[in-house]
C-alpha cells in the first residue's frame, strides 16, 4: 500500500509539475509534437510503399505457355508436376480456347481474324499463370517449370521483376531506418530540451537532497513528467495523422496515380499508427527526462 501511495503522490506531483512549469514544459511538448508529426508522416510513407511494392510483388506471375499440340492428359502431367514445386502460392489454368474468346471480346479486329478459327487450327498456345509465395524465388521456380516436358516457354518479366524486388528493398531499408534514425533523434532532442527544464529546477532537486530524498527518488517524478509530456505531445501528431489520412484517402478515392498505387485502408491503419506515435511519444519523454537527470545533473 505505501509502495502505491509513494506512486500516486509522485504521479500527481507530476502532472502538476507540468503545468506548473508549463513555459518550460511546452518547449518539450513542441519538440516531441513537430517531431513525431515527421515521424507519423515517414510511418504513413513506409507502410504504403511497402504495401504497394508487397502488391507488385503478388501480382507477378509467370506465364507458361505449353506447346500447341498438346493433349489433355499432358495438360495433367504438366500440371502435376507445377503442383509439387515449391513456392507456388497459386495457378490458374487458361485454354487456348478461353484465351480466343477473350481476344475476340476485347478487339473487333482479333474477332474478325479468329471467328473461323477451330481448336486444331488455333496457334494460340494454352497456358498456366503460376504466383509464387516468395517473389525471390520467382526465377528458381521458373527455371523448374521451363524444365517440364510440353513447356514451350515461360516469361515473367525476367530482368525487369529481379530489379523492381531489388529497389523496393532498398526503399524498405531506407524508410525503416529513416524512422529509426527520426526516433532516436527525437530522443535526444527531447532530452536537451528538458535538461533545460531540469536545470531551472536545480534548486527544488538541492531542496530533496537535503531533506534525504534517494537518487531514485528525485529521479521518479521528472521520468513520469516525461511521460506526461510524451503524452501530450502527441495528441497533435495522432489527430493530425487520422483525420489527415482519412481525408486523404477519400480525396482520390484510396489510389494515387490510379490504378498503380493503392492506399492502405484508414481503418485500422490509423489505430496501429496512432499507437505507435502515443508509444515512441512516452518513450522518448520517459527516456530524455532520465537520461537529463542522469548524465547532465549527475543525480
Amino acid at each position: 500500500m505505501k509502495f502505491f501511495r509513494i506512486l500516486g503522490r509522485n504521479i500527481r506531483d507530476s502532472f502538476k509539475s507540468v503545468f506548473r512549469n508549463f513555459a518550460l514544459s511546452l518547449a518539450s511538448i513542441s519538440c516531441i509534437t513537430i517531431t513525431l508529426i515527421v515521424v507519423s508522416i515517414a510511418i504513413v510513407l513506409t507502410y504504403n510503399v511497402n504495401n504497394f511494392a508487397s502488391n507488385i510483388e503478388r501480382d507477378v506471375t509467370i506465364v507458361t505457355f505449353l506447346d500447341v499440340d498438346i493433349t489433355s492428359e499432358e495438360t495433367d502431367d504438366v500440371e502435376d508436376q507445377i503442383n509439387a514445386l515449391d513456392y507456388i502460392e497459386t495457378y490458374r489454368y487458361e485454354s487456348k480456347i478461353k484465351i480466343s474468346e477473350d481476344m475476340m471480346a476485347s478487339s473487333e479486329v482479333f474477332k474478325n481474324i479468329m471467328k473461323d478459327w477451330d481448336e486444331a487450327e488455333s496457334p494460340i498456345q494454352s497456358t498456366f499463370l503460376v504466383k509464387v509465395t516468395d517473389i525471390e524465388k520467382i526465377s528458381e521456380v521458373a527455371d523448374k517449370i521451363r524444365n517440364i516436358e510440353n513447356v514451350n516457354s515461360v516469361k515473367y518479366g525476367e530482368g525487369m521483376v529481379e530489379q523492381l524486388v531489388s529497389v523496393f528493398e532498398v526503399i524498405k531499408n531506407i524508410s525503416i531506418g529513416t524512422v529509426i534514425a527520426l526516433i532516436v533523434v527525437t530522443a535526444f532532442l527531447i532530452s536537451n530540451t528538458i535538461k533545460i527544464t531540469i536545470f531551472s529546477r536545480k534548486r527544488e532537486i538541492e531542496i530533496m537532497r537535503l531533506v534525504g530524498a534517494s537518487n531514485i527518488n528525485i529521479k521518479i517524478p521528472f521520468i513520469f513528467e516525461g511521460l506526461f509530456l510524451g503524452i501530450i505531445g502527441s495528441v497533435i501528431p495522432i489527430t493530425l495523422t487520422t483525420y489527415g489520412y482519412i481525408a486523404l484517402f477519400n480525396k482520390f478515392d484510396g489510389q494515387i496515380f490510379s490504378p498503380f498505387i493503392r492506399l492502405i485502408e484508414p481503418i485500422p491503419f490509423i489505430y496501429y499508427t496512432s499507437g505507435v506515435l502515443i508509444l515512441i511519444g512516452i518513450a522518448v519523454g520517459m527516456f530524455g527526462s532520465w537520461r537529463a537527470v542522469k548524465k547532465h545533473l549527475n543525480v
